[in-house]
């Protein structure tokens, strides 16, 4: 197992990029722009993760937590106008938002 896969975090993002992709197969058609950048914003979450927990010094790796955080509030903006535009089933994006705020709180802890 390697070092992020231990991480309550790298779990919690794994499991909402699964929620975001059952949240992208939903959107109707013409939201294209929408949902790729949800992919690539919910995506960013778990690779920044990794990546920070193989960075050599402390500085890196909480620039790079710092990186994951930035994309898990832009996830967190994203399902919020989906909600807005009523492009998605709202306990969908609840539970996505939920595992949200669980994220960035840990990332907040682990960027500082």
């Amino acid at each position: 197992m390697l070092a992020y896969e231990k991480l309550d975090v790298y779990r919690c993002a794994t499991e909402f990029l699964a929620a975001a992709a059952q949240i992208l197969s939903a959107l109707p058609k013409g939201n294209a722009s929408l949902g790729d950048q949800l992919r690539r914003a919910a995506l960013s979450i778990p690779l920044n993760i990794a990546e920070s927990s193989g960075k050599p010094t402390t500085a890196d790796r909480k620039r790079f937590a710092g990186i994951a955080r930035g994309s898990a509030m832009e996830c967190g903006a994203i399902l919020d106008a989906c909600r807005i535009l009523e492009l998605a089933d709202d306990e969908q994006i609840e539970q996505g938002k939920q595992l949200l705020v669980r994220i960035v709180s840990m990332l907040s802890r682990m960027s500082r």
